[in-house]
């Protein structure tokens, strides 16, 4: 296969989901495209904080929200979570696209959640939960809303893919080889330890399993772009149009995406240069109980960082001080880690009374 056409998988792949379930070469000349493509695309109308619309003609500089959800698998028929979030930045000027991982953990605003039945929040007041929350809280839209309010940057599209899609999709490329670290059983399924071939269903407890992970989601995360990351390798190593229509039939019933099939040929004719770097961050906090619940509170400094990181890639004016908050968000929301590399649990602030913090929807999440 040639550099041009790995490299348009490359892209295609980051674009949806990294699972690269098709080409445009080799997608361009069949007859089915355009009905799976409609299968995958749904428009959500959220409040995009760019101003105007991101020029994919002229190869501006754009973002993606990846979300793996947990509904579709373990009998899960109910708005889910969302199990990993991940934003993607893609700067073709720079050759560059950058994978920044949001811990669904992370304590911070859900936008635009006002309370339902289960949940009494007061008129004016804000909502505060895990990261995942605003998925299953408000679907798509409130997840991008969150996002980007805690980040500081646009959210230009998204891609999701729910938990069984990832497990059909590793079937159908044949299975997945790891070197797994830790032995464990999860749900029943046991994932010995060593090297061997993954099947979908024990891959998607691999890329499920946290509690027995001394790293805890950071180490599940790092899994889940380890499965993403082999999936795409697979697909580069084959050169068929049968595998590839393959490949799309097995996750065209489970991603969502607003891209249509025209903002993908865009994307694959002007932004092919980005796929030549790919670096990977992780925004993630410090652990603490919050009314009995596990929470990731986060840094002010190291989410500046973060923000400013992201506002490079995407070409937007960097900041001094975290421009999205109140000044009571600075004593709840986050810690001073401008002297301490860490600062263990209870140390800092107090939470007590402050928001209101959701139950857990099943056991799984927690």
């Amino acid at each position: 296969m040639s550099r041009a056409k790995r490299i348009i998988l490359i892209v295609v792949g980051i674009i949806v989901l990294l699972v690269g379930a098709t080409t445009v070469y080799l997608l361009k000349v069949n007859n089915d495209v355009d009905q799976s493509i409609s299968k995958m695309t749904k428009k959500v109308n959220y409040k995009n904080t760019r101003m105007g619309s991101v020029d994919l003609k002229s190869g501006e500089p754009f973002s993606i929200l990846l979300m793996g959800t947990d509904t579709g698998d373990k009998g899960r028929t109910y708005q889910g979570r969302s199990d990993s979030m991940m934003l993607v930045t893609i700067n073709p000027k720079k050759k560059q696209t950058l994978l920044t991982s949001l811990d669904r953990d992370i304590y911070t605003q859900i936008v635009g959640y006002k309370g339902d039945e289960n949940n009494y929040v007061a008129k004016g007041d804000t909502y505060y939960d895990k990261l995942n929350a605003a998925y299953s809280l408000g679907g798509t839209k409130t997840a991008i809303e969150s996002v980007q309010t805690m980040m500081d940057v646009p959210v230009d599209h998204y891609v999701e893919i729910n938990m069984k899609g990832l497990r059909t999709l590793v079937d159908a490329v044949g299975g997945i080889e790891v070197d797994n670290k830790i032995d464990f059983t999860l749900d029943g399924v046991h994932v010995k330890k060593g090297k061997q071939t993954l099947d979908g269903k024990h891959a998607l407890e691999y890329v499920r399993m946290r509690h027995e992970d001394p790293k805890g989601d950071v180490g599940r995360q790092a899994r889940q772009r380890e499965i993403l990351s082999k999936i795409i390798h697979k697909i580069l190593s084959v050169d068929s149009v049968t595998k590839y229509k393959k490949y799309l039939r097995a996750v065209e019933d489970y991603v969502q995406t607003d891209l249509s099939w025209s903002e993908m040929l865009l994307i694959v004719k002007n932004y092919t240069p980005a796929a030549e770097t790919i670096k990977q961050t992780q925004v993630k906090g410090q652990g603490e109980m919050i009314d009995d619940i596990y929470f990731q509170v986060l840094g002010l400094n190291s989410l500046l960082k973060e923000q400013n990181s992201l506002k490079k890639q995407l070409e937007l004016p960097t900041k001094k001080k975290l421009p999205n908050l109140d000044e009571d968000d600075e004593n709840q929301l986050f810690f001073d880690d401008s002297d301490e590399d860490e600062i263990s649990t209870g140390t800092h602030y107090d939470y007590t009374g402050y928001g209101n913090i959701i139950y857990p929807i099943d056991e799984y999440n927690y």
